[in-house]
């Protein structure tokens, strides 16, 4: 299913998982609702004064939204007449305008994989290669990969936990170097700031001018919220993708 596009609107696509199978929102204003939501769940009078859109259009566009399966309400407590809406569905990814990275794909197979003899190198470079050709057609399958990353971690936790957060990290370091993921580095502990060289996942992709490693921010998620006993946020603040030399994650 699919909503009306709005005039302009080709950066605004947002696919959804639920009950029913996907949901595309291709709507600037269901986009910015949805954006919202995604900070926090708000009232429909808060969710209109944010957009500085009318009640009666936010209301038609939280009806559709609702009606797709994307998002849910509950009453509000502090106000029986009114309504709190949160998205209940899973955030898939998004599409955005195509970009002009067929001669970086070119180059990619031919020096990647083409001339690899390395097994593990090959695959490598064929789960970059995939993941650029969908960079090519605007898909953003991060939040799929950050949520992969979070299985993962959830998953070795038990094999990298200690005690002891400086231990731990060392554990990290070796579970990082062992799989080939790359490199890592104490930077600061306060706030816990983590430096990734000769990265897996982004090192060879194109300048996109933004962070790409959501497959090792979930990793590291899920892991240090295991670790600390609360949920915890990884915020990747330089990455090789944005032109950095070197990624940086803070563990908040």
């Amino acid at each position: 299913m699919m909503t009306n596009q709005d005039a302009g609107t080709l950066n605004q696509i947002k696919i959804f998982g639920t009950k029913n199978g996907l949901n595309i929102v291709n709507s600037s204003i269901k986009s910015k609702i949805l954006e919202i939501l995604e900070e926090n769940e708000r009232s429909g009078a808060e969710i209109v004064k944010l957009t500085g859109k009318s009640k009666a259009t936010i209301s038609a566009h939280l009806n559709d939204l609702v009606g797709m399966g994307i998002i849910e309400s509950k009453p509000n407590p502090k106000d029986g007449r009114s309504k709190i809406f949160f998205i209940k569905s899973s955030y898939l990814g998004d599409l955005t305008r195509k970009n002009d990275f067929n001669k970086e794909l070119d180059d990619y197979i031919t020096e990647g994989v083409v001339n690899s003899e390395d097994p593990f190198a090959f695959f490598r470079f064929v789960f970059r290669t995939f993941r650029v050709a969908l960079i090519e057609e605007g898909v953003n399958i991060d939040p799929i990969l950050h949520n992969a990353g979070i299985k993962v971690g959830e998953t070795f936790y038990s094999k990298l936990k200690d005690s002891q957060t400086d231990r731990f990290i060392e554990n990290i370091a070796d579970f990082w170097q062992k799989n080939k993921l790359g490199k890592i580095k104490t930077e600061t502990l306060e706030p816990l700031t983590l430096k990734a060289y000769d990265c897996f996942e982004c090192e060879d992709l194109p300048k996109i001018g933004r962070s790409a490693c959501a497959f090792d921010s979930g990793i590291l998620e899920a892991i240090f919220s295991a670790h600390f006993g609360r949920k915890v946020d990884v915020d990747e603040i330089k990455c090789f993708a944005k032109g950095d030399d070197y990624c940086s994650f803070v563990v908040k």
